[in-house]
């Protein structure tokens, strides 16, 4: 086993480690937003951990040239998925508005229910 085996094999179970600390936080946590904080935040850098452990174990470019734009795909979905299911907790009045510390959407007018 030379090196980089074993540091691609520290770097997927770091990552591994990173991935399961999510679900448990998507499992444990009790309302939305840490549960979204849960889901993106450990989820992302695990999943890139992973793509460095991928890339360093392959020792090929053209790997990581498909991996980087695989990552930066993740970066942006993640993110933005996050804050739709958050705005959509907020609307659909699931989300507990007593623990939020500034309310920026409380004087907003509702959402119309007609779709143009």
């Amino acid at each position: 086993m030379i090196i980089t085996d074993v540091i691609a094999l520290v770097l997927v179970l770091i990552g591994a480690l990173l991935c399961l600390t999510a679900a448990v936080g998507l499992l444990r946590f009790r309302d939305v937003p840490t549960r979204l904080h849960a889901a993106t935040k450990p989820q992302v850098l695990g999943f890139i951990v992973i793509c460095i452990a991928i890339g360093v174990a392959s020792q090929s470019w053209e790997v990581v040239a498909f991996l980087v734009p695989v990552a930066l795909v993740q970066l942006a979905t993640a993110p933005l998925s996050a804050h739709m299911v958050a705005r959509q907790a907020y609307r659909n009045k699931t989300l507990d508005r007593d623990s939020l510390f500034v309310d920026e959407f409380a004087d907003a007018p509702a959402p119309s229910d007609t779709r143009d």
